[in-house]
């Protein structure tokens, strides 16, 4: 008896189990493409129930209906094959594949996130004169920073968008991999450093929603979040006005030191940006003397930059703690000044030189460009700056 009470206070608590953090936001978003992922994991989910329900279903038939003590049941030893049941067993999970490997085909192209908007809903296509809102998003340990380039403002975990207009996210990170999640808004998207993923939403109803990292980032990872509000257009203005009013100067110097890994950071608003500094962190050259990934990738264009590029080692470490350290690289290089770069022996540290592994101008009977050794010039198209 007293087993059966245990069992029985057990049921009654079994209904507050499945309520216990239950968030219905993903089945009932505010924008679009939300709302889209939401329809597509429902289609999905009838489609599989289509057979597992039956599945289930004659599982517990069959468990019934020959049981042992149905002395009436069939009794059929010497069966072994029926090409009706046969048909039945392999069209019906065949042709459910076949659907959902065509809505899964559709959804990919029409839901990939680096596609464009053509729609405001269901019912409204994009006006023709419509301007997206761009959106810059950078992951910080642990905090997300965003900036609007095209009003001049930033603000940290805290992100505003008019109702009804089309967002272009470019998002990337400071250190390590990060995914940037709104589920009101749409799906999530990865954040990575020295790589910019996009991001194409648009949110329909007012309201303040909940966005947060949906990738383990360290240990600030937890709090790692943030408020989105969709607000009208007049709302969204007087948004923007008081970041203008409350909000300071980002900077180099600011973000060196906002960068440093801390947790639950207060929401904080810059009136104003540096307009290049944005593609310095997609480039991880936000510090001083660094080289941008982009430079080196125009030096590798060109065709290398000779024995000399061997001291760009230097600049092209990273770490984004490097505001802790105190140490400042020596100063960047121009790579596209059209100079041609020269090349000599590297000079080591007792006095004799020998030539670095890997960096002979002649390799396996090519020459690099701007060499000044007598060997062939470079092709004319790696001189090429366009």
């Amino acid at each position: 008896m007293l087993k059966l009470v245990k069992f029985s206070r057990l049921l009654s608590v079994l209904p507050l189990l499945f309520l216990a953090g239950c968030n219905m936001v993903v089945m009932a978003p505010s924008g679009d493409i939300a709302a889209q992922q939401r329809d597509l994991i429902v289609i999905s989910t009838v489609l599989m129930l289509l057979i597992i329900i039956p599945v289930i279903f004659l599982t517990l038939f069959f468990a019934w209906r020959y049981r042992r003590s149905n002395t009436a049941a069939t009794y059929a030893p010497e069966w072994h094959h029926s090409t009706r049941l046969e048909i039945v067993i392999w069209a019906a999970p065949l042709a459910i594949i076949i659907a959902l490997g065509a809505v899964t085909w559709i959804s990919t192209h029409k839901l990939d996130p680096y596609r464009p908007l053509d729609r405001l809903d269901a019912e409204r296509a994009i006006p023709a004169d419509t301007k997206p809102l761009i959106v810059e998003v950078v992951a910080l340990d642990w905090k997300w920073l965003f900036f609007y380039p095209e009003l001049g403002i930033a603000t940290v975990n805290e992100l505003a968008a008019p109702v009804d207009m089309p967002i272009n996210f470019k998002i990337t990170a400071s250190s390590v991999m990060n995914s940037f999640y709104i589920p009101a808004l749409a799906g999530q998207i990865y954040a990575m450093p020295g790589m910019e993923t996009k991001l194409h939403a648009v949110i329909n109803r007012q309201g303040e929603y909940e966005g947060f990292s949906a990738n383990y980032s360290g240990s600030g990872f937890s709090h790692m979040r943030f408020k989105f509000h969709g607000l009208d257009q007049a709302g969204f203005d007087a948004w923007v006005a008081q970041v203008k009013q409350q909000g300071t100067m980002l900077n180099r110097d600011a973000y060196l030191k906002l960068e440093k890994p801390s947790e639950k950071e207060p929401v904080r608003y810059y009136a104003g940006a540096d307009a290049d500094l944005y593609n310095a962190i997609l480039n991880m050259c936000a510090a001083p003397g660094k080289m941008c990934m982009n430079e080196m990738m125009h030096i590798d264009m060109m065709g290398g930059g000779g024995k000399e590029s061997a001291e760009n080692r230097e600049k092209l470490q990273y770490d984004n703690r490097h505001a802790d350290e105190g140490i400042v690289a020596p100063a960047a290089t121009v790579p596209a000044t059209g100079a041609p770069a020269r090349s000599e022996p590297a000079e080591r540290t007792d006095g004799m030189q020998h030539d670095m592994p890997g960096m002979d101008m002649q390799h396996e009977g090519h020459s690099k460009p701007g060499t000044d050794n007598g060997a062939t010039p470079a092709p004319a198209q790696l001189n090429n700056n366009n």
